[in-house]
């Protein structure tokens, strides 16, 4: 999402290009890298790595630090993306195959030439060993995939060949654990609340400690706050997963038997990935002018809300179709937030609010919009009011995303040492093997429900953790317990029908559902094709990177048996 916003930016030269976070950490830490011989690899270079790499080099000269910097390239396919769809031949396919695609998602295809801001390739490890090999201290990356960083380092350091499968699966999951900065220390975590909030300030990075095997285990330097533990781990190899099979440019990983285990205090290990050869295609991450967008909150307090909410919109959509607009937004909708509290001891606590959400490919049509809700501001249901801070009600345009694939023998990657003008061609994977279709069962072994006995009516996170995120348009969620004795029944009740019904209202026809499961760490894990939309950047969810739904489902009253109580 970074990318294609600074895209737009760094055309109109507002943008280096580059992320400045990147460059401000490598300002403090550059001395300390030098000083211990530190490799860095970062893939903060984003949209102009080499830039970034230049940056580094004057800060090195500068400061008499004898360090090779290189960059990695040739993620950034659009002239190549324009140039195929131009020709008309059979480009872009999409990234989930044909399980979910609606006809906004390929919209961009009628006028690529104008609407397209950025297309970029998931680039592998094999840019970033090669330019270990070659001795670099510092590797600034664009658009690699989130592992690449630490599965070159592993297997520079390691001496593994590309064909290294087992090994580099797990270092593939290992990546994954450590990607998401804190996610692994304590963040992010749905058991939070059995800790002390003084355990989860200022948490410390993890560490990936990685073997010869491409086993790992995940720590944190000990000084430093957070918790490192078997649930913490767990719930960050769930995020974000497409199901048991973990696809990338250098390796595929099957997670179906992947073991975790409490080593010791802040000491989590981490085994089982079974690896094969990548597949012959790479992700390509397509951002395009979808149009524009606005919202507004409009706030209610007690008696009578959703009659109040009721109102609001009516007046709103019966205004648009006089004026004969109604049928000119993409998206309208009028999402109701919050239940006010019965018998309310504060204002606050009755309060709820109605979000106006609208997108539309003409900024007259949104215009029409704010005009009508202000043709209606003096005619409001009883007590509305809102923030005066209506800066969100005012049009701007949004970017909408499309996943594609790409073959991987389109992809030119090559690292560039600055000094040297030394340029090593990345290449590609020694071998490739057909992707096939995803896994997607319901429970393997069921159990009677009824013989777990007598139940209680309580929330299924009283005995669940769990953590879901976006998949593009898709979210996902794995749902574990932990305890063995609790597991056959949760496989056996969470099927794709009763995940329908705990999304309740939520729930469309037109979603789809892929279930797996994954015995050795009792969990169960599902992708929900379509609720975001298309992607983070333009989704119409108020939880538009799907994190907030794990806990959603959590909160959901299910029979659960007393003996597990």
């Amino acid at each position: 999402m970074n990318l294609a916003q600074n895209a737009e930016a760094m055309r109109t030269g507002s943008h280096p290009g580059y992320e400045p976070t990147a460059l401000e950490g490598l300002t403090l830490s550059l001395d300390v890298v030098y000083e211990k011989r530190i490799k860095v690899i970062i893939n903060g270079g984003a949209l102009n790595p080499k830039a970034l790499a230049e940056k580094t080099l004057q800060m090195a000269t500068e400061r008499k630090l004898d360090l090779k910097i290189c960059y990695v390239s040739g993620d950034d396919l659009m002239d190549t993306v324009l140039e195929h769809l131009s020709s008309g031949n059979g480009f872009l396919k999409p990234l989930d195959g044909e399980t979910y695609v609606s006809q906004q998602h390929t919209r961009f295809l009628e006028q690529p030439q104008k609407i397209i801001v950025s297309a970029h390739a998931y680039l592998g490890a094999r840019g970033i060993r090669k330019g270990l090999e070659a001795g670099a201290d510092i590797i600034i990356c664009g658009r690699v995939s989130d592992a690449s960083p630490v599965i070159g380092a592993a297997q520079w350091w390691h001496g593994w060949s590309d064909s290294a499968y087992d090994e580099l699966a797990g270092t593939l999951i290992a990546g994954h654990l450590i990607e998401c900065s804190t996610y692994s220390t304590g963040a992010n975590f749905a058991g939070f609340d059995k800790y002390p909030l003084e355990d989860l300030l200022d948490l410390g990075l993890p560490i990936a400690e990685i073997d010869f095997r491409g086993h790992c285990i995940i720590t944190k330097a000990a000084t430093l706050p957070g918790i490192v533990t078997k649930d913490v781990i767990i719930c960050q190899l769930l995020y974000e997963l497409q199901g048991n099979i973990y696809l990338n440019s250098d390796v595929k990983a099957d997670i179906s038997d992947i073991s975790v285990e409490q080593e010791s205090e802040n000491r989590v290990s981490i085994s089982g990935a079974k690896g094969y050869p990548p597949p012959p295609t790479t992700k390509l991450a397509i951002f395009y002018r979808g149009g524009f967008q606005c919202e507004l909150n409009m706030n209610a307090t007690g008696y009578a809300t959703e009659r109040k909410y009721q109102l609001q919109e009516t007046q709103i959509r019966t205004k648009l179709k006089q004026l004969g607009v109604a049928e000119d937004f993409d998206t309208l909708e009028f999402q109701r937030c919050g239940i006010p509290e019965p018998d309310p001891q504060s204002q606050l606590a009755s309060t709820t609010y109605l979000r106006i959400f609208a997108q539309a490919k003409e900024q007259a049509t949104l215009g029409q919009l704010i005009k009508v809700i202000t043709y209606f501001f003096m005619q409001h249901y009883s007590g509305m009011h809102l923030s005066l801070d209506i800066r969100t009600a005012r049009p701007i345009p949004y970017l909408a995303y499309y996943p594609a694939l790409i073959p991987q023998s389109m992809i030119s990657e090559h690292v560039t040492f600055l000094t040297s003008s030394l340029t090593i061609a990345a290449g590609h994977p020694p071998a490739y093997a057909p992707v096939l279709p995803r896994e997607d069962y319901d429970p393997k072994e069921p159990s009677a429900l009824s013989s777990f006995g007598p139940t209680r009516a309580v929330p299924l996170g009283d005995i669940t953790l769990a953590r879901s995120g976006d998949k593009g348009a898709n979210i996902n969620i794995g749902i574990f317990v932990r305890h063995a004795s609790e597991w056959p029944w949760l496989r056996t009740f969470l099927t794709k029908d009763r995940l329908k019904w705990l999304m309740g209202d939520d729930w469309r026809d037109e979603y789809v559902i892929e279930r797996v499961e994954f015995e050795k760490i009792w969990a169960v894990h599902f992708v929900i094709y379509g609720p975001l939309g298309r992607g983070v950047s333009s989704s119409a969810r108020l939880d538009s990177l799907g994190k907030g739904f794990a806990d959603f489902i959590r909160a959901r009253v299910v029979d659960v048996p007393t003996i597990f109580l």
